[in-house]
């Protein structure tokens, strides 16, 4: 498996039916009455017991998942190594999640208790597979929970090694399931009457049907989904800081990624200067064999979706854009490589805030410049999106900064920087771009119920 086989089969895996899914989901529920039981510094040792591993494993596991999506070996490493700082980060604040306790009058009082869900269906994307699953998996089981674990058909395999990590740390068995499969297999998740609540990292469209299909249970949803972010670049800012935050937020996991700030509004009086900058460094992006230690890019995820980014470049042409740069196919000089998924990192300007590219969400490689001349008027059209996940602003004026942060209409919002993903921070979106919290102390709150408990120390009064 730790080769490069570009537009080859790895391995073949049988997709989980009906059957599967209630055998991992009667796993999990056994499981789920140790756990929920052990202490929250009981859990917080196990969990830190597998954060331990994966971070003595990181060049394994980093490998694994770029033979499983097709990123940079570089950028891999970086995801593996938030993926153990999420689990470290909830084994600490395993042990001191706690209810409150209310003084009532005459002595009597109430209290609060923090408990668990139950069985928590996580269902991930094709981009971050290892780094979504830590992310769902660590708050869920910080709180006491069970998961069941759909990664995506395209990239199934490194979830299962996180799964192994689990049980090699300690947890119970079945805490940790992984079930393989598509629509059908996701569908049968969301219907389980034993599934408490689903998290979904995807599109909107999916987002949209699982919503559907846990109102039937009334069982509450995370749903992290699409975005179409802007990055806003003020004349003030610093030039190579922004150009190298523009990169940042448009072609990491070559452009795969729901947060990209892929609408980048620059302030007409620095469009020359900033847009021949970005064009000349993307130009120099090395793409090819995401295993080389100096590549930057590697192979989109697959043959069609390669399609539907070229198909996207072929539209903004023929409504008006201009191609600056990339876009076109890319074929390595390996031979191993020829039919790998690859293309250049694409640069589009003449852009205008009616054309498709600039509209939808692209996920690949393309970045549109569009030109402003105010702050008003920016601010305005950043926020005219069905979306609302992610922004970003570059200015030296800190002032406007938060002023303009505080305006726009997305969950994540950057100022001097873009697509960083701290462990500590809250991330979701606002609008289209779903609800819920990953990550931070906020999500705490989507993996856990509150129990009040009132306690009367005199004699009831009745009205009757």
């Amino acid at each position: 498996l730790f080769q490069m086989c570009p537009g080859r089969v790895l391995c073949k895996l049988l997709c989980s039916g009906e059957k599967e899914v209630d055998l991992a989901v009667q796993s999990a529920k056994a499981a789920f009455q140790i756990w929920s039981q052990m202490s929250g510094m009981e859990r917080s040792r196990v969990m830190l017991e597998a954060a331990r591993i994966i971070r003595e494993q990181r060049e394994e596991i980093a490998t694994l998942e770029t033979v499983n999506n097709g990123k940079s070996i570089f950028e891999a490493r970086v995801d593996i190594d938030i993926s153990w700082q999420c689990l470290e980060y909830y084994a600490g604040l395993a042990g001191s999640l706690a209810g409150e306790h209310i003084q009532l009058p005459g002595g009597s009082f109430g209290y609060t208790r923090r408990e668990p869900l139950g069985v928590c269906v996580g269902i991930g994307a094709w981009n971050y597979p290892f780094q979504i699953a830590c992310w769902k998996s660590a708050p869920a089981l910080a709180c006491g929970n069970a998961m069941v674990f759909k990664p995506s058909p395209f990239t199934p395999v490194s979830v299962v090694r996180l799964a192994e990590i689990f049980t090699e740390a300690g947890v119970p068995k079945g805490l940790f399931n992984v079930v393989q499969g598509g629509a059908a297999t996701g569908q049968f998740l969301c219907h389980h009457p034993d599934v408490a609540k689903i998290s979904f990292t995807g599109s909107v469209p999916t987002g949209i049907k699982i919503m559907e299909m846990a109102s039937k249970g009334i069982k509450p949803v995370t749903l992290e989904l699409g975005g179409k972010s802007p990055l806003i670049i003020f004349s003030d800012c610093a030039l190579e800081n922004a150009v190298n935050g523009a990169l940042m937020a448009n072609f990491l996991t070559q452009g795969e990624v729901c947060c990209n700030g892929t609408r980048v509004f620059v302030e007409r009086k620095i469009l020359d200067v900033f847009t021949k900058e970005v064009v000349n460094r993307t130009q120099k992006i090395k793409v090819g064999d995401p295993l080389l230690e100096d590549t930057r890019m590697g192979a989109l995820i697959n043959r069609p979706h390669l399609d539907r980014v070229q198909g996207f470049i072929k539209q903004a042409k023929e409504q008006g854009a201009q191609v600056l740069c990339g876009g076109d196919l890319y074929v390595p000089d390996d031979p191993k490589l020829k039919n790998g998924y690859y293309m250049r990192p694409c640069v589009l300007g003449n852009c205008t805030d009616d054309m498709t590219c600039v509209k939808e969400e692209i996920f690949g490689p393309v970045m549109s410049i569009l030109p402003f001349d105010t702050e008003e008027e920016v601010v305005e059209r950043a926020n005219n999106t069905k979306f609302g996940l992610a922004g970003g602003v570059f200015t030296r004026d800190i002032q406007k900064a938060h002023r303009v942060v505080a305006a726009l209409k997305a969950g994540m919002c950057f100022i001097n920087n873009y697509n960083i993903s701290p462990v500590e921070l809250p991330f979701g979106g606002y609008k289209a771009s779903g609800f819920g919290r990953e990550n931070g102390r906020a999500a705490i709150e989507y993996y856990s119920q509150l129990k009040t408990v009132c306690v009367e120390m005199g004699d009831v009064e009745s009205v009757f």
